[in-house]
């Protein structure tokens, strides 16, 4: 499939997907009471997720879909064998938005519908399973350093620039 000129792709380890309609990121953290006093303190990250819609689309949709399934069922000894890099930094999930190491699928839906006979819709969840420090280190550093380019890029302007007044 060939690369739109300004569109580039979310990869989900491998698969590049081409037509993301949303990505929803979701961290939390774990809150508890400190003991004795009335205060609350966050102790730990809660699972990290991650939830891609996307769209399937040209001849290579079912090759993409396989792709996908694939890297679902795969266990990490599995994994291994496809990509040696998965054994250490589970699936990498790599979006404008995040660099996520150490993820794993675990719901994958795949609609086909009348409206859109040449194209599936995907609806991908993945969940952060921690393998190593090193890998969390490592997609840490590679987050942050997204973050900061991204501050350092010019960006297009406000959606209105123009101030509007009330009519007569």
């Amino acid at each position: 499939m060939s690369v739109l000129k300004g569109n580039p792709p979310v990869l989900v380890g491998p698969v590049p997907l081409f037509a993301v309609q949303s990505i929803v990121l979701s961290d939390g953290y774990k809150i508890e009471r400190v003991q004795g006093s009335r205060f609350l303190q966050a102790v730990s990250p809660t699972a990290k997720t991650i939830q891609i819609e996307a769209v399937l689309v040209g001849q290579e949709r079912l090759l993409m879909k396989k792709a996908l399934e694939t890297l679902a069922l795969a266990t990490r000894w599995t994994a291994a064998a496809a990509a040696p890099a998965l054994a250490l930094a589970g699936i990498p999930v790599v979006a404008g938005m995040t660099v996520s190491t150490d993820m794993q699928i675990s719901d994958l839906k795949f609609t086909h519908s009348v409206n859109k006979r040449e194209a599936l819709d995907v609806s991908i969840t993945l969940v952060h399973v921690p393998r190593s420090a090193i890998a969390e280190l490592a997609g840490e550093a590679l987050d942050l350093a997204l973050a900061i380019a991204t501050a350092a890029l010019p960006s297009v302007p406000p959606p209105n620039p123009v101030t509007r007044t009330p009519g007569p």
